[in-house]
């Protein structure tokens, strides 16, 4: 080989090995750059968000569902029904559970349906009406002199003893429980009688316009329609036992709150919600529907 042959093939290897370098170097700079994942300081890591739960609405009363005196509504509830079933007064019941439109309550709201319990000194004690000379005055026994004052009489005491043996006059129309004297509403033929579970009381025949009579003495708890199947309604309120209910009247003559007397005309009789001119009466003891026939005095 010539000295030029030499040359070119030496030429020819130096630009063989340039164009291998390049590529090598070329591979190398367009390798994809390699991140450290592992501890960068200061660097953020992508949080991962906890699941959010929603928060769960509390209805008032919650804490006490389940205890004694309290009744938690349920799907179809209406203030007036849950009321009578506990022989309560709507609006007792409304004021008790502090409730402010009793056409509105809650599925699963807890109403109260007791009365509340007295923190004084005299809870638990239950006063009922005593009927003028029907107590007998009782003597009270001397009390002990109080040290220093031996001749000197505990006025203050004797004068309660004396107040306390008085007879009491009958100020309330509430009568005392299980001592009522029933009458009945209406002189009509009975319709058809009581069934726990198909008809909650006695149906009552007559002629629109009849006088309706209150059973007993009491107070109005309710007056209007807002029971379904009942029409225009009437509830009172004779002791902390019973309850009774007038249904399917055409005119109402008394309002909530008022006071009534045994045979006082409270309404008249018609078919409001009824397929015939009736009385719906009920009698109920502790919120809990009772033959009213066993109650009533014998025709």
């Amino acid at each position: 080989m010539s000295v030029s042959g030499s040359r070119l093939g030496a030429m020819l290897a130096i630009l063989a090995a340039a164009v291998l370098l390049g590529g090598c170097a070329s591979r190398v700079q367009n390798r994809a750059p390699v991140e450290d994942r592992v501890s960068a300081p200061g660097r953020l890591e992508p949080v991962v968000a906890e699941p959010v739960v929603p928060l769960v609405k509390q209805l008032p009363g919650f804490e006490n569902a389940g205890k004694p005196g309290y009744y938690t509504v349920k799907p179809g509830d209406m203030l007036i029904r849950i009321a009578v079933d506990h022989g309560q007064s709507p609006k007792d019941v409304a004021r008790w559970s502090n409730i402010d439109n009793p056409n509105r309550i809650e599925i699963g709201q807890v109403l109260r349906v007791a009365p509340p319990v007295s923190t004084s000194s005299t809870a638990g004690v239950v006063t009922r009406p005593v009927t003028a000379g029907t107590v007998t005055p009782v003597t009270a026994a001397p009390l002990p002199p109080a040290a220093g004052s031996a001749d000197k009489p505990v006025a203050a005491a004797s004068a309660a003893i004396t107040a306390a043996s008085a007879p009491v006059a009958a100020s309330s129309s509430i009568a005392s429980d299980d001592e009522i004297k029933w009458i009945w509403p209406t002189q009509g033929a009975v319709l058809a009688g009581f069934d726990e579970a198909k008809n909650k009381g006695l149906d009552i025949g007559g002629s629109a316009g009849d006088p309706v009579l209150a059973a007993a003495d009491g107070r109005v708890v309710y007056v209007g329609a807002g029971l379904r199947g009942y029409g225009n309604l009437i509830i009172l309120k004779h002791n902390n036992m019973y309850l009774t209910a007038y249904a399917h009247n055409q005119t109402l003559l008394i309002k909530e709150d008022q006071s009534v007397r045994q045979g006082q005309k409270i309404a008249e009789m018609g078919s409001s919600d009824a397929d015939r001119v009736k009385l719906h009466f009920e009698v109920r003891r502790q919120g809990k529907p009772v033959d009213p026939a066993k109650y009533l005095p014998p025709r």
